[in-house]
């Protein structure tokens, strides 16, 4: 192997063994007390080091399938373990008052110790809340599209009354929905239905319209009739909309479900305990939930990623890379 070759694989071990090193020994700097000049250039560096790797690892050209893959998720990892470094590094070295942002750390030892308290308010709000009106709605907007598409009236008319109730905000529709259905989960699901429903009206109207005028002469030459033309040609193309809508909704639902919760809900819930542990000013819980709801957000994001992958492949997104 030439040199210039070796030295090019060899720099990202170089970047990596900086960052490793230098946040050892800045955790370690914190415990000691006086911070100085020092330190602070230091955390320059490290940060440095590990923007450089990332970049590094990122343009790394891998031809196993496998590697490239695990190269997808250490990029990402690397980059969010480097924010919760210097997250640490500058919440602890500048004395930031608890109350304001506590560190990570901080925030990670409240996590294990209230461990049976954050999966009781995760199954309130999405097992039960989320889930229930994630389906209802996305379900329900996508059947209604297909009545829709074959409507020219209800094209006109229902859309704009679709984008006019997508644009009201949360925290309006959230009280009437428990005035109507009362204080548990359903009216927060409720909320999350009327989240849900419009956006994947629209996605999957635009995606019943995205086949060519091509394909639809060729299945008229064939002689299918609306529903053979829906299910092997209209249906298949409209399915990156389809996913597309799901993956937005997925966040909309964690956010429409807590959100509704601040204005009313049994003492359980994700909304609900970020409301009463902020007036007790108690800001580690509340980084706790809103750890708990990011993790379950990009989870769900995850899995609907992946499941849209394994289902459209055939498109050219995919097969471009």
């Amino acid at each position: 192997m030439t040199g210039p070759a070796l030295s090019v694989r060899r720099r990202p071990w170089l970047s990596a063994a900086v960052a490793v090193g230098g946040a050892a020994v800045l955790l370690g700097w914190l415990g000691n007390g006086a911070l100085g000049a020092a330190f602070w250039v230091l955390t320059l560096l490290v940060w440095l080091a590990a923007w450089r790797l990332a970049a590094q690892l990122a343009e790394m050209p891998l031809r196993a399938r496998s590697a490239a893959r695990i190269r997808d998720v250490a990029v990402p990892l690397l980059f969010g373990l480097t924010l919760l470094l210097l997250w640490e590094l500058l919440t602890r070295g500048l004395a930031v008052p608890r109350i304001l942002l506590p560190p990570p750390s901080e925030i990670a030892a409240t996590f294990a110790a209230s461990l049976p308290i954050l999966w009781a308010d995760f199954a309130q709000t999405f097992l039960k809340a989320v889930l229930a009106g994630y389906v209802l709605g996305c379900g329900a907007g996508f059947l209604v599209a297909l009545l829709v598409d074959r409507s020219p009236f209800l094209k006109r008319g229902l859309l704009p009354i679709g984008n006019l109730v997508s644009a009201l905000p949360v925290v309006g529709i959230a009280p009437v929905m428990v005035m109507w259905f009362g204080f548990d989960w359903p009216s927060k699901a409720a909320v999350v239905v009327v989240m849900t429903f419009f956006p994947m009206l629209v996605n999957t109207l635009a995606g019943l319209d995205a086949a060519g005028a091509m394909e639809r002469d060729l299945m008229r030459t064939y002689a299918a009739g609306h529903g053979a033309t829906l299910v092997k040609l209209r249906l298949p193309a409209a399915l990156p909309f389809v996913f597309n809508a799901l993956k937005i909704n997925s966040t909309l639902a964690l956010i429409g479900a807590i959100v509704a919760e601040f204005f009313g809900t049994p003492i359980v819930g994700m909304g609900f305990r970020i409301s009463v542990e902020m007036g007790r000013m108690n800001t580690d819980m509340v980084w706790a939930e809103i750890w708990v709801a990011a993790l379950a957000g990009s989870l769900s994001y995850g899995l609907l990623s992946v499941v849209e992958r394994l289902s459209t492949f055939w498109h050219p997104s995919y097969r471009k890379r």
